[in-house]
Formats: structure tokens, sequence, C-alpha cells
């Protein structure tokens, strides 16, 4: 029960935060924007479409070969575990939601909740690397190419979202390699916050965070001895985010505008996007998102066409995925 009032308090403030979004996208362009998306090409938007499911798929099979016995989880469990997952994310702060769903649901095939969770850390290994190489790339190529003016506060946002990833990825590998620096690290962290009345009671929150911390130690160590699967994780989760980033190349040649992003413009700007997303509190980065896909694709879209791109690969990235996602967790409840 509490698990339902909080999806339905997380859907409604969503849902507020959409129709906001939404009244400000469409209050100055309402006409021009049903104008284009009435006159779309379907066989581009079914593409579109189409590389996100991919995007979906090759993520739940990296999940897939994460789990050591293949015959507690098929393929098409793995990719249904995925859009729940999704739909957590998606109503969650900072995509929080969608980790303890992923092992609980693990945990429901049979495997040990410590082999879940294993489990769950590594792909979120795996993502995470995967992340912060394409964040590098894109910041390089930027950097080489100019393609995005030089304004303070883009700047700003990318350097707070960039840094984000980077210093999560950094604590991931220092966990790995150093688990008593990363406990001392986050006892002095724990014991600064309770300076500044963050946290109340310090000793438990410390207990909290060893345990925590020894989770994500045994999780990478075991991943150590795996070095093929790493690999093969990182690289396919850099597939999934290429699948998730060209979206909206193919959402403007479906508005019949075939010359204004190339492959590497697109790839560059959809990471630009997902970087600044990194560190908005609000589910689904909403605002935040809509804002970055805005300023970094306005670099090539005219401003007549931009709103109506921004709107279609909202719905295919987010919204579709959310909708995937809750059907098949109403089928799991139903299922049980």
């Amino acid at each position: 029960m509490e698990l339902i009032k909080s999806l339905k308090k997380n859907t409604m403030i969503l849902l507020l935060i959409t129709i906001i979004i939404l009244y400000f996208i469409l209050k100055d362009n309402f006409n021009s924007i049903i104008k284009a998306l009435s006159s779309m090409d379907y066989i581009y938007l079914i593409i579109a479409i189409a590389f996100f499911l991919l995007s979906i798929i090759t993520k739940a099979y990296v999940n897939y070969k994460t789990v050591a016995d293949a015959k507690k989880i098929s393929l098409k469990e793995a990719i249904k575990h995925n859009v729940i997952t999704q739909f957590f994310n998606g109503i969650t702060p900072f995509s929080s939601g969608g980790q303890p769903m992923e092992i609980y649901m693990l945990t429901e095939h049979g495997i040990k909740a410590s082999q879940a969770t294993n489990i769950t850390i590594q792909n979120f290994i795996f993502y995470q690397t995967a992340l912060v190489i394409y964040g590098v790339l894109a910041v390089s190529y930027n950097a080489i190419f100019h393609i995005f003016p030089n304004i303070p506060f883009l700047r700003r946002l990318t350097l707070i979202g960039f840094s984000v990833n980077i210093l999560v990825a950094m604590a991931l590998f220092l966990i790995t390699f150093s688990s008593k620096m990363t406990t001392k690290v986050s006892h002095a962290v724990i014991t600064f916050l309770t300076k500044i009345k963050i946290v109340k009671d310090k000793e438990k929150t410390k207990l909290k965070w060893d345990e925590k911390l020894k989770e994500f130690h045994n999780s990478a160590k075991a991943l150590r001895k795996r070095k093929k699967l790493f690999v093969g994780g990182v690289i396919l989760n850099i597939i999934s985010l290429t699948c998730l980033y060209i979206v909206p190349m193919f959402v403007v040649y479906s508005l019949h505008d075939f010359t204004s992003l190339n492959v590497a413009d697109t790839l560059t700007a959809s990471a630009y996007v997902l970087i600044i997303g990194a560190f908005v509190p609000i589910p689904g980065a909403s605002g935040g998102i809509e804002y970055g896909f805005l300023k970094f694709f306005g670099n090539f879209l005219s401003s007549g066409i931009i709103p109506a791109v921004l709107l279609v690969w909202r719905f295919i990235t987010y919204y579709f995925g959310m909708i995937l996602g809750a059907i098949a967790f109403s089928l799991e409840k139903k299922g049980d």
C-alpha cells in the first residue's frame, strides 16, 4: 500500500510538471506545432521508436548476461525488468527508484538478495562508465569543432552535470580498489554533515553507509574477475546510449528536415542534454531536460520546428517508456 501511495503521489507531481512544461512550449507556437505534427512522415517516426526500443533491449541484454545463472531469468524477463525499472526511475527524483525495484524483481526469480544487489551494482557500474566515456567524447568533440556557442550559464550547467558523472565514476572505482580509503572519506563527509545539522544520527548513518559500501566493494571485486563481462557490459551500454541519443535525428527527419542534423552533432547534443539532466532533482529531470534540449538542439534547428521535435522526442524517450513500464508493472502485479 505504501508503494502504491508513493506511486500515486509521484505520478501526480509528474503530471503537474508535465502540464506546466507543455503550457510554456505550446503557448506561443500552438498552431505551428500542430501543423508540423500533422505533416509528419511516420516511417521516420517508427524508426525513431525502433531505436529507442533497441536501446531498451540492448541494456536488458546486459542485465541478462550479468546474471550468473541465466536459467533463472530469460531475456524476455530481463526486457520486462528493464521497462519496469525505467518506469520507477522515471517517477522518482535522480532516478532513484529503479535499482531497489530491480533487486526486488531478481529476488522474485529465486536469486539471493545479496546476489541481486551485486548484479544491480555491476549493471550500474557498466552504465556509469559508458555514460562518462560518452560525456568525455561529446565534450572533446565540442572543444574541437565548437558546435555550441560559449554561453556562460549553459557552460556552468554542463560543467556541474559532467562533474557529477565524473565524481560518481571516480567513487565507483575508488570503492573497487580501496574500500578503506572510501570508508574514511565517507566517514569524514558524514561527520561534516552532522556538524552542519544535515545528518542527525552520525553513528547510525555511518553503519548504514559502511554496509552499502561493503556491498559495492564486493560487487566491484567480483566484477574484476569477470573482465570480459565488464568490457562487454560497457560496450553494450555505449551502444544502448547511441541508440537513445540518435532518436532526435529521425524525429527531425520525420518533419521533412534532412539537412539540419548529422549523426555526430545529434549524438553530441543528446549527450550534453543528458549531462544537464544528471543533477536535476525532479522525476525525469523534467524542466532541465527540456531546457537543455531547446538550447543545444536550437543551434541546429529553426525556432519553428524545434518545439515539435522536443515534444515528439520527449514522448518517445521518456513518456513512452514510462507507459510501457507501467503496463509491464501492472501485468506483473496481476501475475502475483
